[in-house]
């Protein structure tokens, strides 16, 4: 009896033991899945692990076939998943194996991608410009019947004679542009300022900026000196908002200027290039481009709170091999954020930021280190914008104007052309209108395009 006593406590505690063996799964190890982003053709799902054992192994699963396995190493882990379909259902499930016989299952998540939109536009052009050389550098749409552009348009006088004040803005009314001088009061004197930036509220709330931020209704116009009253060195070119208490004016050797409900400050911006672009997310956070082309070099700025500014990450003419490592490769010239706060920024090459990993825009043909030889398919892009990630429009030299409606990128209007001379400067995108500035030859040059 004693003998049988002591074989059972034996048994018992080698059982004990072996149930403690970290090779072993835990009774508790949990796994939770959650859909964090969806594309088109892309999602991307937040894997938790609770109690895991690390690194393990993960099956993912969609739509209950094995998709790919994984080896995960932290808490914590971002999955992606691409080549799917648009408009589709789609669910997700993931185990963890410890051996054959036994795994933690995860719950099942369900999405949707997004579907795709229309290719389907319309699109008319117009060029001015009689003499000298012209071109228009940034364009604002109020609604279809209200658009302004501003640049430099040289025309002739009543008699035919060059007129040598150019006309600094161009207003479409619902059926023909008009050229306009913006003319102001400025230190006593009655000028017409070169034109560079424009912002449009409403039809009684326009902002431009010619070195100075100017504000009007449409027919009349007051300048800001800043010079005066906040720094005698500010020299301004662009101008971006969210809403009317809330606006930016920015441009060189790193200046920045903010107008909060009715008063000025600069800003510091932490760099001496000059700005060339500004965006912001629906979380109060702004990105600002920074370059300085003639050197293949750029910054792109980060705000949380519209103050204070710190580098993201900077570009320049680097190696293959030092792309992502941090630096991006080439010049910058505009940033844009879509409706889940992806970060776009081009200028060389065309990038995206999710989820705080760098990497090329992978969708646009050719969108890669020594893949544009000859400017084969696409020119150095100079503007981004869009309605949404499936809905998006870039432009650029050569004439270069492209939509991605989600899986694939269209050339709208006039065909590519590397030979083009026609740079398209900016653009803005208002639901189904789209409207672009730039050059052509000598000539200023617009398009609107509508679906």
């Amino acid at each position: 009896m004693k003998l049988l006593l002591k074989l059972l406590a034996f048994v018992s505690v080698t059982l004990w033991i072996l149930s403690c063996d970290s090779n072993e799964p835990q009774t508790n190890s949990t796994l939770s899945l959650n859909v964090e982003d969806v594309s088109c053709t892309e999602v991307w799902l937040q894997l938790k692990t609770t109690n895991l054992s690390l690194p393990n192994n993960i099956t993912l699963f969609v739509n209950d076939l094995e998709y790919k396995n994984y080896v995960i190493n932290n808490a914590d882990t971002l999955l992606y998943i691409d080549s799917l379909l648009p408009n589709k259902n789609y669910t997700f499930k993931t185990i963890s194996y410890y051996n054959p016989e036994d795994g933690v299952n995860s719950n099942k998540v369900n999405t949707t991608t997004l579907d795709t939109t229309s290719h389907n536009f319309t699109w008319q052009s117009f060029e001015f410009g009689q003499h000298s050389s012209s071109e228009l550098s940034d364009i604002s749409i109020i609604d279809e019947n209200n658009i302004w552009t501003v640049g430099r348009t040289y025309m002739n006088d009543s008699l035919g004679n060059p007129d040598l004040i150019s006309y600094n803005a161009i207003h479409w009314n619902g059926s023909d542009w008009k050229t306009k001088k913006i003319n102001v009061l400025f230190r006593g004197n009655t000028i017409t300022p070169p034109l560079e930036g424009v912002f449009t509220f409403s039809n009684t709330n326009i902002w431009f900026v010619g070195s100075l931020p100017i504000n009007g209704d449409g027919i009349n116009w007051t300048i800001y000196d800043l010079r005066t009253t906040v720094d005698p060195n500010l020299s301004l070119s662009k101008v971006w908002s969210l809403n009317s208490n809330n606006i930016y004016f920015f441009g060189r050797n790193g200046n920045i200027a903010r107008y909060t409900s009715g008063n000025w400050q600069k800003i510091v911006s932490g760099t001496e290039l000059y700005l060339s672009d500004m965006t912001g997310n629906n979380k109060g956070e702004i990105y600002v481009i920074g370059n300085k082309s003639s050197l293949g070099q750029g910054v792109v700025l980060q705000s949380s709170n519209g103050v204070h500014f710190s580098t993201m990450t900077e570009s320049a003419n680097i190696p293959e091999s030092q792309i992502f490592k941090p630096k991006l490769f080439g010049s910058l010239t505009s940033v844009w954020v879509d409706q889940s706060n992806t970060i776009y920024t081009a200028g060389d090459l065309f990038y995206r930021n999710k989820f705080d990993k760098w990497d090329y825009v992978k969708s646009f043909p050719g969108n890669y280190y020594g893949g544009n030889q000859n400017a084969a398919t696409y020119g150095y892009f100079t503007g981004i914008s869009g309605n949404a990630s499936n809905d998006m429009w870039i432009v650029g030299e050569r004439n270069t104007v492209r939509h991605f409606n989600g899986v694939t990128w269209q050339q709208i209007g006039l065909p590519y052309d590397r030979m083009s001379d026609i740079i398209w400067l900016d653009l803005d995108v208002k639901d189904n209108l789209v409207a672009i500035s730039g050059t052509k030859g000598n000539k200023a040059f617009i398009m609107i395009i509508k679906r």
